[in-house]
């Protein structure tokens, strides 16, 4: 895969987006996956209140069409070349609209969003919580299933949509009133931008106007109350284990939404769109926006996206975004996976009548650290930061743990600070700029662990993606700590790849998967350095010291905020 400008004009075209948390891009592909036009915009966050993230929905729209419209004029090739589009977005930012005019009542509210912070801790320690604690905890002293001692664990967070949503329906009153009349959409991104682009949703498919815009299957930030195959990404919406809900085969029977969950947590059912497949015709862009009208082939999350993208296909394949955060996903198959360390299954896409699920632990603050390092003027450019920290052998001592937003799996601790240890008359910013780059690799260390410990799944691949990935230091040391072989594609935004990649499938562009991983290009492929000890999956020996005063740090940065 590469770059070129120059089409003729029989060239047909796949054209997919990627809505980010910072930014929205196209690429426009050729039949070798060559990006031969792109285009970005930045995505602003607006902050109306403490705790409370926000984007406008009409900036998004409108960013959306830009980069459409631009990438396409980058690629030389008219709008009728483009044989299908394909979306990729963030996960877990929602809003509500009026089903008939598509104005929506509020802005988007972000998956970083701490507004319903109170409502979350007043449900995980309410009488209900404490009931389902004890009730899983004494199925597992009978059964000894590890299911049962995850669903025992069950705590909810407001890095995802339930109780956001529940908030926004006590909070806005246009938003109960419309529910009243039955006239409110709810919709994450991507739901949003298929109401807008279609102008209302799919006639083509159901003869007349839906009440609902569709959305993905694998959109777990919608899936509180879905049951059927997607009721497994309950655990990523309330950050809990699915071991309760897979206790319970009948969630995994049928695509529909759940009325238990529903009104367990007073969701009303009429606001939720139709669940469909991933490879679902979402119907096609309305001609009025583009001038010809562009079938819609694809929705999916991000991460799902990426690994999607990378062509991590079989069981055993991880992929590992590094981006605003890191999220590291293996590929379990046709099962969901249990855990009790704070992986959560998600389910990664479904393709006819295949399902195929991904476990999933993520890191909160990789790109953050380092950009929070930049602002504080250790380097100008982070292009510099590897040479900084291969021009020092070690750290000085130094140690940073990048928990601004706590700590996920497998500590699962929000009231944890970051901090920065061991500083020295003798530490320089290549110390310091060194000890933050270390921080991201041993986080990767520890996700990968725990993967391993959780899932008993061998791995097969791993392939990294994301801006961070660009950075040789932290591939080479994550390399070395993991004893594993890590493959860098030539292209590192891997979530509008694999948008596309599935876009193309549906069409016909591209015939099969096998297919789509010829077309993979690897820009540089890292191997482990030194002989591990204690096995493949050990670190190497020169990091142990540096390893353990790092974990050390990080045990003293636990429970730093007070509830």
């Amino acid at each position: 895969m590469g770059s070129q400008r120059h089409s003729s004009k029989k060239e047909c075209f796949i054209l997919s987006v990627d809505v980010g948390t910072t930014s929205i891009r196209c690429h426009v592909y050729d039949k070798e996956a060559n990006v031969r036009g792109a285009c970005t915009t930045e995505v602003v966050p607006l902050y109306p209140e403490t705790g409370y993230v926000e984007m406008d929905p009409d900036a998004i729209w409108k960013g959306f069409i830009t980069v459409v419209k631009g990438a396409v004029q980058d690629a030389g090739v008219q709008m009728r070349q483009i044989e299908a589009m394909g979306i990729s977005t963030q996960r877990g930012t929602f809003t509500t609209w009026d089903r008939t005019t598509g104005v929506p009542f509020h802005n988007f509210i972000s998956w970083q969003d701490q507004r319903a912070a109170d409502l979350v801790k007043s449900w995980n320690s309410s009488c209900t919580m404490k009931a389902i604690h004890a009730s899983m905890k004494v199925i597992y002293l009978v059964t000894r299933q590890k299911r049962a001692l995850a669903a025992s664990l069950i705590v909810f967070s407001t890095q995802h949509v339930t109780f956001r949503l529940v908030w926004a329906l006590t909070h806005y009153k246009q938003v109960r009133q419309a529910v009243a009349e039955d006239n409110c959409c709810f919709g994450t991104i991507d739901t949003w931008i298929l109401f807008k682009l279609t102008k209302g949703g799919s006639r083509e498919e159901v003869g007349s106007m839906p009440r609902t815009t569709p959305t993905p299957v694998q959109r777990e930030s919608l899936t509180l109350i879905r049951s059927g195959v997607c009721s497994v990404c309950l655990l990523f919406l309330f950050k809990v284990p699915a071991s309760l809900f897979l206790s319970f085969p009948c969630f995994f029977s049928q695509m529909c939404w759940s009325g238990f969950l529903s009104f367990l947590v007073s969701l009303p059912l009429s606001i939720f769109p139709k669940v469909e497949n991933t490879d679902h015709y979402f119907g096609s862009t309305d001609p009025s926006i583009f001038g010809v009208s562009i079938p819609i082939l694809s929705v999916m999350a991000d991460q799902q996206a990426a690994m999607f993208g990378e062509c991590c296909f079989d069981v055993g394949d991880v992929k590992i975004t590094m981006g605003t955060g890191t999220f590291m996903n293996i590929n379990t198959g046709s099962k969901p996976h249990t855990s009790v360390a704070g992986l959560y299954p998600v389910v990664g896409w479904k393709i006819v009548s295949e399902v195929v699920y991904l476990a999933e632990g993520n890191a909160a603050d990789t790109g953050t650290a380092i950009k929070w390092a930049q602002e504080l003027e250790l380097f100008s450019d982070v292009q510099e930061t590897s040479d900084m920290a291969y021009s020092v052998s070690h750290s000085d001592g130094v140690c940073f743990v990048p928990s601004f937003s706590g700590l996920q799996a497998p500590h699962n601790d929000p009231k944890a600070c970051a901090s920065l240890m061991g500083l020295k008359p003798s530490t320089t910013k290549s110390h310091l700029v060194r000890a933050i780059l270390e921080s991201v690799a041993f986080r990767n260390k520890q996700l990968y662990e725990t993967m391993l410990r959780e899932t008993c799944i061998p791995i097969t691949k791993i392939r990294v993606d994301g801006g961070v990935s660009a950075n040789d230091f932290v591939m080479q040391l994550t390399a070395d700590l993991f004893g594993r072989k890590i493959s860098r594609p030539q292209h590192y935004e891997t979530s509008c790849l694999g948008a596309a990649f599935l876009a193309g499938l549906g069409k016909g562009f591209w015939r099969t998967k096998e297919e789509l991983k010829r077309l993979q290009v690897i820009d540089k492929t890292y191997l482990p350095q030194g002989a591990p000890k204690g096995g493949a999956c050990s670190p190497n020996v020169e990091y142990i010291p540096a390893l353990r005063s790092w974990e050390r740090a990080l045990r003293r940065s636990m429970n730093w905020y007070k509830p």
